[in-house]
Parts: structure tokens; C-alpha cells; sequence
């Protein structure tokens, strides 16, 4: 199986809204939920200058879910991270859109390539992930990818587990 990430685009947006209504995916994402709050909220991230990434995440060329990545340090969002002052840090997000699909190893396989994909750009230094701390399947996945835990934080979302990989020395 090869998986590819194609950039998200607002043809995207109808599938991403039923996406992000099922089930599995609303427990951890919740909002938006209409096709006017996703293209409010990821609108946005479609313009050459946005610093956050976003794609549709396909294996054998059939979407299969969502990620994204973000620089985390800057203005984009300070109260998100206010400790961290790498430039090289970047942040990831995702979610596999088909709930019979998880617990396979897909998701895990779609982190692995996100992370190597990242990390061929040499001024990435590190990527980092903030699951809920009672997302089980979510951390098991970012450990079997490569990340460790660090600690419990306080986000503007509530607590979560920062996770990071770092890049590979050679």
C-alpha cells in the first residue's frame, strides 16, 4: 500500500463534513459540523501563505483521512505553545475517516509517512502531537510511529499528552 497526501481543497469540504460527523472522529474532533463552519475555519488554511497544512491523507489513492501540520512557533496561535522557541518544531493532527479501518496499523502507516515527509525538509527539527490523554488508540498509534510521551499539558482545549519525535541524527 502507498499512501500520498494531496492538499485539502474545497471540493474536500462536503466529504470532510461527513467525515468529521461520524462517530469515532466527532468524539475527538467535535466541531465544525456544517459545510459553512468547515470552509469558516479551514477556508483559510487553503491560502500560499497559511502556515498550517492541510491534506487528505489517501492510500492506493483512495482518501482515506485527514492530516495536518503546523509551525509551531510564531503568532499563528501563541497561547497554544508559549514555552516551545524552536522554529524547526512543527505540529501534526489526523484522523482516519473509516471507523472499520481502525486498530490495522493504517493509521500508524499514515503518521510514519506524514513524519518522513516532514522530516525531508531539514529545517523541520521535530514534530509533536497533543492527543486527549484518554485517547488510547491515538497514542498507541503516534508510539507504534515513533513518538514518546512526554507530559500532560494544559491547552486551550483541556489537558492533553505531548508527544514528539525528533529528527534523526546521522
Amino acid at each position: 500500500m502507498i499512501i500520498t497526501f494531496r492538499p485539502l481543497d474545497r471540493d474536500d469540504f462536503p466529504m470532510f463534513v461527513e467525515w468529521l460527523a461520524r462517530p469515532h472522529v466527532r468524539e475527538w474532533w467535535g466541531t465544525p459540523t456544517t459545510l459553512e463552519e468547515v470552509e469558516a475555519e479551514y477556508g483559510p488554511t487553503l491560502a500560499p501563505d497559511s502556515r498550517d497544512r492541510c491534506y487528505i491523507a489517501c492510500a492506493d489513492g483512495e482518501p482515506i483521512g485527514y492530516i495536518q501540520s503546523y509551525s509551531v512557533v510564531g503568532d499563528h496561535q501563541p497561547e497554544w505553545w508559549p514555552d516551545e522557541t524552536d522554529p524547526g518544531a512543527r505540529g501534526i493532527d489526523q484522523f482516519l475517516a473509516d471507523a472499520s479501518r481502525l486498530g490495522q496499523g493504517l493509521g500508524t502507516a499514515m503518521v510514519r509517512a506524514f513524519v518522513g515527509q516532514l522530516f525531508a525538509d531539514p529545517a523541520v527539527t521535530k514534530v509533536q502531537t497533543d492527543p486527549d490523554p484518554r485517547n488510547a488508540r491515538a497514542i498507541r498509534c503516534y508510539e507504534k510511529a515513533g513518538f514518546r510521551r512526554l507530559d500532560v499539558i494544559d491547552t486551550p482545549d483541556g489537558p492533553a499528552l505531548l508527544m514528539i519525535q525528533e529528527r534523526e541524527v546521522r
